[in-house]
């Protein structure tokens, strides 16, 4: 008897680290050096082919996901994508239906491409962080130029052409020195659903000018936080505060960073380089080629699996006894390299600020799901709280 096949998520570079932006926090710009091409290309027709064949043939169905990333993915052109629909239609079984997300600074979107991925009913993400301000301190273009103004019209060509975007906001050291100027810009652009990502950078030193401090990280929520029930209930959906009023309702995080255990969600490279995750595309981390070796069978490969499981066997002492856990299941293992209280290494390195966020928001959701419980609208409960 078979093993039943559990569901993953593909991340596709189609074109690699190549970028239009050059922005100092972004941790991918390098990944290029591991490619076995001496330059990074597009993927070719046949390696997509082989991608979206094998994703479908691992999947457990009926729906099969494809997160197309980057760099920046849009870099590809429109016919890539085009291709990618067609031999989705070509592959999938009868009953079946691809799962399309394309996450994108935006710069290259246009009407004829909002049209193509709303016909196509592809979820899109594009990465802003927060006013304009903010966002043009760290995000210039090839030239230096500021991008808010292009991004921020973006998000206006989406909308028109029926498509919600999704917003990812990074929490860097611009974002966190004014939350309520973030918060108030991304509420104007009306999308509904925001992430906010931690940046954090080691270097030589210490860390990046722009990497964000526990404490940092922990006022920015908190004061996000705030100005989310008091004004955002039943308006926008913030990704964190969703994943944390999913476990108090007892289930699990679907997050990854959040998530006992990870490792179902993979790269595959424009080369056709399958690594373990998107923050370890190194060699170490590198399981094979789809050239030579089913996704199939390096999705499910001891090193894979390792992999995913040692983010729940190599928590510290802290981690083990904290009350907050199942809250964040330790952090991202690619953050994991402070001291803990016991000055165990490995530990998350900005767990203090999480431990307030939780400190600070548990009680107030769980006070917020009881009244939706008893029948009381996001009005209302905003009012009581």
């Amino acid at each position: 008897m078979t093993e039943e096949k559990r569901p993953f998520v593909v991340m596709a570079k189609p074109v690699g680290s190549r970028c239009n932006m050059r922005f100092a926090y972004c941790y991918y710009l390098d990944k290029g050096q591991y490619s076995s091409h001496r330059k990074q290309s597009r993927m070719s027709n046949g390696l997509l082919e082989q991608l979206i064949k094998q994703t479908i043939q691992a999947s457990p169905g009926p729906a099969v996901s494809f997160v197309w990333h980057g760099g920046e993915p849009t870099l590809a052109g429109l016919e890539f994508y085009q291709r990618a629909v067609e031999l989705q239609r070509k592959h999938l079984p009868p009953g079946w239906q691809a799962w399309n997300n394309l996450q994108t600074n935006g710069l290259l979107l246009n009407k004829k491409w909002c049209a193509f991925l709303k016909e196509n009913h592809f979820d899109v993400g594009v990465s802003i962080d927060g006013s304009e301000a903010v966002h043009d301190v760290n995000r210039r273009d090839l030239g230096g130029n500021p991008t808010y103004e292009r991004a921020r019209q973006a998000v206006g060509l989406l909308q028109a052409a029926g498509i919600q975007p999704d917003l990812l906001c990074t929490v860097n050291a611009a974002t966190v020195a004014d939350p309520e100027a973030v918060y108030r810009a991304l509420e104007g652009l009306g999308c509904g659903w925001v992430q906010f990502i931690p940046i954090v950078v080691r270097t030589e030193h210490g860390f990046s000018p722009e990497s964000v401090t526990p404490q940092g990280y922990g006022d920015f929520l908190c004061q996000i936080f705030d100005l989310w029930v008091h004004n955002g209930l039943g308006q926008m959906d913030i990704q964190l505060f969703a994943e944390m009023a999913r476990i108090l309702a007892g289930g699990e995080a679907s997050v990854c960073w959040m998530a006992p255990a990870c490792g179902r969600a993979i790269v595959v490279e424009e080369d056709g380089g399958v690594y373990a995750c998107d923050h370890f595309v190194d060699p170490e981390h590198r399981l094979g080629n789809l050239a030579s070796t089913k996704l199939e069978e390096l999705l499910e490969s001891p090193a894979q699996s390792a992999f995913g499981q040692s983010k729940r066997e190599s928590l510290t002492s802290q981690c083990r006894r904290c009350p907050w856990l199942k809250f964040c299941g330790g952090g991202c293992p690619k953050d994991r390299f402070a001291l803990s209280e016991d000055g165990e290494p490995g530990h998350y390195v900005l767990c203090g600020g999480l431990q307030r966020l939780f400190a600070h928001a548990v009680p107030v959701l769980e006070q917020i799901m009881d009244m939706s419980r008893r029948g009381l609208g996001p009005q209302e409960i905003m009012g009581r709280i």
